[in-house]
């Protein structure tokens, strides 16, 4: 399926005689389509073809395209399309791109998210993380306001809880998505790390206590693991490093505290 993407990107380019170089898979789920010669590329074209072809596959839901310079790697073009389709991240339709030499990038997510472990890069993130931030925002309004009397009667978290997206220093936490995004890199976090983060970030710079994280996180699961809390934080700690400003500290016999700097 992905030479028949590179084929298909080559007949839209005009070149029905160069070849489609074989595909190298660069990590576990991390794919690159390379080119005999130059082509240019159409993004709305190149965005439709990838959805039509990957389509076919049904583990092929969830994945981020890049579409690298040969020279320096550099992204021309970057889009993510999602299973759930509100979720796509797609922008600049209908600007032809210049002919050059490219390289087709595809990321996929794999099926459990806490195997997703590395970032990703995004061309025209700062732009696309804008975007997000007001659709998901404006959708968090609305559910809220939607929110049933039964709805109520559950467990009420605090506004700034219900909240899609934290500032977080230099980084935006798209909670709703599980992801850091900073710049043009992207970090993906699994569903307890992103649970933990919504805790920290709705009370940043304040100690939230050991047995509160334990409780929210653990206990409706019926077990409550001491050593699982500080495997979390130390995994979670590590995928903040991306902005050194942000630091979670052990405060001895109270818990943590998210230290975000300006």
């Amino acid at each position: 399926m992905l030479r028949k993407i590179g084929h298909e990107l080559l007949l839209q380019s005009g070149d029905r005689n160069s070849r489609v170089l074989p595909v190298k898979k660069i990590s576990e789920n991390e794919y690159q389509i390379s080119f005999e010669n130059e082509l240019t590329f159409q993004p709305d074209s190149l965005v439709n073809l990838t959805k039509r072809v990957l389509a076919k596959d049904p583990l092929a839901n969830d994945y981020i395209v890049n579409v690298l310079n040969c020279g320096n790697s550099s992204i021309a073009y970057g889009y993510s399309v999602s299973k759930d389709k509100k979720d796509d991240i797609v922008a600049c339709f209908g600007r032809q791109q210049p002919k050059a030499c490219y390289v087709i990038d595809i990321k996929f997510k794999p099926a459990g998210l806490n195997n997703l472990k590395n970032g990703y890069l995004l061309g025209g993130m700062s732009f696309l993380a804008f975007i997000s931030f007001i659709f998901l925002r404006s959708k968090s309004k609305s559910k809220s306001k939607s929110k049933s009397k039964s709805e109520k009667s559950q467990k009420v978290l605090p506004e700034s809880q219900q909240t899609d997206l934290f500032t977080l220093g230099s980084v935006l936490f798209d909670a709703k998505n599980r992801k850091l995004i900073i710049d043009e890199t992207i970090i993906d976090l699994t569903t307890t790390e992103n649970r933990v983060l919504i805790i920290f970030a709705s009370s940043p710079n304040e100690i939230i206590e050991r047995s509160r994280l334990q409780k929210e996180i653990w206990e409706d699961d019926g077990v409550i693991v001491g050593r699982s809390l500080d495997m979390f934080i130390s995994k979670l700690r590590k995928k903040l490093e991306i902005d050194p400003n942000i630091k979670i500290v052990v405060i001895r016999g109270k818990g943590y505290r998210l230290e975000v700097g300006a």
